[in-house]
């Protein structure tokens, strides 16, 4: 069942089909540049995302001929519009939110999800129209995309927490020539990286994103996948395999008592696609969030 499309804030819009959302950056006349209000915005509506268990992937793209081309630079839209006079340096007080990079607070949403989410990059992709998108659990592409990292040809430094996430994406090796050259680089060099999964001709990519957030959707258990999504992110920064063995036998002893384990099994067994009972709502474990606890 397709949900009535609906506007979210200025610059969104919202679908809801079978289980998959669909969050489509709308702003086409500014090539869909962020300003604070549309980050803001943004993180809401992923808010919205956990709460409902009818949503059970989320993909993100761009409406017109680019995905996104950064942060809005455009007089009052971004901190770095302001003038340099405007923007004392001593006595800062880093406890007030407006300094906060607003794509980082993209990122750490995205990375606090609890369903998987899925970019389809539709065109150009510059600043943080690429480095919001790497806490996404999959990128797909338009084979004209083109990237850009162009913090230091713009003397600042990289943003939305890609100082983490890139390297950890692309090895550091790469995310350095990236970084420090600030070079366009081709969707054909996006996926030899590894920084998306494939290349879609431009009609093709949203059915291709659909048809895989469609798999989860339809044969995935939420509480499974909130819990898988959670445990691979926060593995990266394990310093041993028994922090993710703890974790593991944990989720493993919660769920074998779940009534999600007999419908997969028995969907298997009847061979039918499963109607897993559990939700993300009122079903997440006991441990869960096991990072929060000062020992797991």
């Amino acid at each position: 069942m397709m949900e009535t499309p609906a506007r979210h804030g200025d610059h969104f819009r919202f679908d809801l089909e079978e289980g998959v959302a669909t969050i489509t950056i709308d702003r086409a006349e500014k090539l869909n540049a962020f300003t604070r209000p549309m980050a803001l915005d943004l993180v809401t509506l992923f808010d919205r995302v956990d709460r409902d268990d009818a949503i059970r992937a989320v993909i993100l793209t761009g409406e017109g001929r680019a995905f996104c081309a950064g942060a809005d630079l455009s007089p009052g839209q971004s901190s770095l519009s302001s003038r340099k006079d405007e923007m004392p340096q001593e006595n800062v007080d880093w406890s007030d939110p407006d300094t906060r990079d607003f794509g980082g607070l993209i990122t750490l949403r995205l990375y606090e999800c609890l369903k998987p989410v899925i970019v389809a990059f539709n065109g150009a992709a510059a600043g943080m129209g690429v480095t919001m998108a790497l806490a996404a659990d999959i990128r797909m592409a338009s084979n004209g995309a083109k990237f850009t990292l162009p913090f230091v040809r713009r003397g600042i430094v990289p943003e939305s927490a890609s100082s983490w996430f890139l390297p950890r994406i692309v090895g550091i090796a790469q995310a350095l020539e990236w970084m420090l050259t600030g070079a366009t680089f081709p969707a054909e060099e996006a996926l030899r990286t590894g920084l998306v999964r494939s290349l879609h001709p431009p009609e093709e990519l949203m059915p291709a994103a659909r048809a895989l957030a469609a798999t989860i959707a339809t044969q995935a258990a939420p509480v499974s996948v909130a819990l898988t999504r959670q445990m691979l992110w926060r593995s990266i920064g394990m310093v041993h395999p028994m922090e993710a063995h703890r974790v593991e036998s944990r989720g493993i002893h919660a769920r074998a008592r779940a009534a999600d384990v007999r419908e997969g099994g028995a969907s298997f067994l009847e061979k039918r696609l499963p109607a897993f009972p559990d939700s993300v709502s009122n079903d997440m474990p006991s441990f869960f969030p096991w990072w929060e606890a000062k020992t797991y």
